[in-house]
């Protein structure tokens, strides 16, 4: 069976209260670790849409999308070389709108961190950084 990348996906950075909430990943890549709430982004759907409706689903939270921080490229490989996953990632910078964290869907934890708690914690690349951006830049295109 033949797999096309990278495949589109997008995170939900939902900032609230100097924090940032954070979930611990079930499945690979990145199985038990934190990272932002997110995933695949279906056909029709955009970037946006699919941060906020994985927020939902993976932790019971509403938020509200700002507009794009940046993108990621994931990209991993097995012992041999051949190529396992890769990922184009869409950085949703989202506001906290309601609700109380609760792990669901393909995820076992569900929290908030600032971004010095993440210092100590077993992260997906880039979410300490990602963090701080949020805290300290403007989205560079807005919701349409």
């Amino acid at each position: 069976m033949s797999q096309t990348f990278p495949k589109l996906a997008a995170i939900a950075v939902l900032r609230h209260g100097g924090r940032v909430l954070l979930v611990r990943r079930r499945n690979p890549p990145d199985a038990g670790r934190w990272g932002f709430p997110g995933g695949h982004v279906e056909a029709g759907e955009t970037a946006m849409a699919a941060a906020l409706r994985e927020l939902a689903e993976e932790t019971g939270v509403q938020g509200r999308a700002q507009g794009y921080l940046t993108n990621l490229d994931i990209i991993q490989h097995d012992a041999a070389g051949q190529l396992q996953f890769h990922f184009l990632l869409a950085v949703v910078l989202c506001d906290y709108v309601s609700g109380t964290p609760v792990a669901a869907d393909d995820v076992s934890d569900a929290d908030w961190f600032s971004p010095d708690e993440i210092r100590g914690l077993d992260v997906s690349a880039d979410v300490e950084r990602i963090a701080r951006l949020a805290y300290s830049t403007t989205p560079t295109i807005g919701p349409s």
